[in-house]
């Protein structure tokens, strides 16, 4: 049982990372910073947000990360502004 958790856990990280390549280098190296860093310790909401913000169109998440727009939603408002502070 325990192989097929890892297994799993290990292709839904691959997926994740494909999904994290948006094309723009500044939202690729965000994303996966957050990947790397953040989504090993998050709980299941908040992996559930992640999910969420990347099903944002490109130019609209641009904009949150270079903070000239804030989301609507206030949970990926707060996701957003986890993945800034995060180190580098």
């Amino acid at each position: 049982m325990l192989a097929v958790t890892l297994v799993s856990d290990e292709l839904t990280l691959r997926r994740l990372r494909w999904r994290c390549r948006r094309g723009m280098r500044e939202l690729d190296v965000l994303m996966l910073r957050y990947l790397d860093h953040r989504w090993p310790h998050a709980d299941a909401v908040e992996r559930g947000q992640f999910e969420r913000l990347l099903e944002t169109e490109d130019d609209r998440l641009w904009r949150w990360m270079m903070r000239r727009e804030v989301a609507t939603d206030q949970d990926l408002a707060a996701l957003v502004e986890r993945i800034l502070t995060l180190p580098h």
